[in-house]
């Protein structure tokens, strides 16, 4: 039982230090101001920074990308342990695993919980898998508090899907930019257009259309641009980047933990991703003052105002990006930058960091502990 002074606990519940460092710091800092606030998570980088800052850490066995039997169970009996050790007053979760078995533990255990849908994620892009997610979510997210989305879109397919009520859902703008680090840098002065790929190089993130894109560019245009890719890649495109780093197409700087550099050294990002929760990378991109090429998907395209900060290309299409990559590559230095200075308007007018932190925290003081909120909103 609580002693009357005593701050309640929040136990955030990933699959990702770096993700959360990233991403969510701020919001963990706020809430840390009123509530302990324990972290688990796999230790796989910034469990020492979290420690700095007086967060309590969990190391958490996790698989990230494989699907087994015996390692879903063990995970589930970890959660379980963990909760019940903890006696948190309040579960929050993040991606699909925390979201589906920490919720099922949370709901089993009575435990309030609120779960963070960042994208639908490669999962619901197949039928038979889609089916047995829907199955688990539904189960998993019939008490939570509160459902966060990022898009209204995701929302809106979870509601078809009878996983979540209307009086569960909380559309936030994604995790939210800090403008005063993503500051607006001036345009550069690049001999050739510096087209940047920022990201985890694997198929959901359309490399096979991205490449397939600038190899003909390459050919109608040669000397005329290059592309940039920050990430690390999928044993499949080793390869591929590999040789086209040999023809001059790529330059490959591998997995970078700080984006900054790179996005103010380019004349345009370029994701055309299959799926988005809310992309960071195209925010990040948008505060720097870079225009944006990306799908036309929930998730990219409220990232763009489309011909003013940005270009949007149609979901796995060749032709479709190839176009838009040539017509951007066709416009004056000053157009381009205008379309920078259009997607730094925007962001700070709708995705700014303080915002949707201050939206986060009323959501959950209001929807799970009934304290009125201090923001207005």
């Amino acid at each position: 039982m609580k002693k009357q002074n005593e701050k309640k606990k929040l136990l955030v519940i990933t699959n990702h230090s770096y993700m959360l460092w990233r991403f969510r710091k701020d919001l963990l800092r706020k809430l840390q101001e009123e509530y302990e606030v324990v972290i688990s998570t796999p230790f796989v980088g910034h469990e020492e920074d979290f420690k700095a800052l007086g967060f309590r850490m969990i190391e958490t066995g996790f698989e990230r990308r494989k699907v087994n039997p015996l390692s879903e169970l063990k995970l589930l009996i970890e959660y379980w342990q963990m909760i019940r050790r903890e006696a948190p007053d309040l579960v929050i979760t993040y991606s699909i695993k925390p979201n589906i078995f920490a919720g099922l533990v949370c709901r089993l255990c009575k435990v309030p919980y609120v779960v963070n849908v960042q994208g639908l994620g490669a999962v619901f892009q197949k039928k038979s898998v889609a089916a047995v997610a829907t199955v688990l979510y539904r189960i998993a997210l019939r008490e939570a508090k509160v459902v966060f989305f990022e898009n209204t879109e995701n929302a809106r397919i979870f509601g078809e899907k009878r996983i979540v009520q209307a009086s569960q859902v909380q559309v936030l703008p994604g995790a939210g930019i800090d403008l005063e680090r993503f500051m607006c840098k001036d345009y550069p002065e690049n001999e050739k257009v510096q087209f940047l790929y920022l990201g985890r190089i694997m198929r959901d993130k359309g490399m096979d259309e991205l490449f397939e894109a600038v190899r003909r560019l390459h050919g109608a245009y040669p000397g005329r641009f290059v592309l940039g890719m920050v990430g690390f890649f999928e044993d499949e495109y080793k390869e591929q980047v590999e040789v086209l780093e040999m023809q001059g197409i790529v330059k490959f700087f591998g997995f970078q933990r700080e984006p900054r550099e790179f996005l103010e050294h380019a004349d345009c990002i370029v994701l055309p991703s299959y799926h988005e929760g809310l992309s960071n990378v195209l925010l990040e991109a948008a505060a720097t003052g870079r225009p944006i090429i990306t799908s036309d998907i929930p998730g990219c395209r409220e990232t763009v105002i489309p011909g003013k900060s940005g270009l949007l290309c149609s979901v796995k299409d060749v032709e479709s990006l190839y176009n838009r990559m040539e017509s951007f590559l066709k416009l004056s230095r000053a157009e381009r930058c205008a379309m920078g200075q259009a997607g730094r308007a925007l962001v700070q007018k709708r995705f700014e960091k303080g915002m949707v932190v201050d939206m986060t925290v009323d959501a959950i003081k209001s929807r799970v502990f009934g304290a009125a909120s201090q923001n207005g909103v």
